[in-house]
């Protein structure tokens, strides 16, 4: 399993709606940078995948990938939690939308990354950011 590490700001939470995880407030302010874009891309490639997403909280959250945003902002379905145990409020929850502020990791199964290609788009990256 490929773990990618990911989070800026402050830990607020996950979002939750029966439906299929609609946002009830927009994020204000700030922009993707290039390097947000990377990642932007790579997890728009993963959509229809098993994931799990670790929240800085410490809540972990397996579901499929429904999508991604610019802000890396995420949308799962079919979600369970690890620990069931310690948050039973989340076993209702079906679909979830998760600010991309608040995850800590996310883990990708690692048949479906073509790490090559990723480590590649990585060197580009850094060699325009260069010049």
């Amino acid at each position: 399993m490929l773990v990618v590490p990911k989070g800026r700001g402050l830990v607020t939470g996950v979002w939750a709606d029966p439906e299929v995880g609609g946002a009830p407030g927009a994020r204000a302010g700030g922009g993707a940078g290039a390097a947000a874009m990377l990642f932007y891309s790579f997890f728009k490639s993963l959509v229809g995948k098993d994931v799990v997403v670790e929240l800085k909280n410490d809540l972990s959250i397996c579901g499929t990938l429904h999508s991604v945003d610019q802000y890396l902002n995420i949308k799962l379905t079919d979600i369970s939690v690890t620990d069931p145990e310690k948050y039973p409020h989340m076993l209702s929850v079906k679909n979830c939308f998760i600010r991309g502020s608040v995850v800590r990791y996310v883990q990708l199964p690692a048949d479906e990354v073509d790490t090559q290609l990723l480590q590649d788009a990585a060197r580009k990256e850094a060699l325009q950011q260069k010049q």
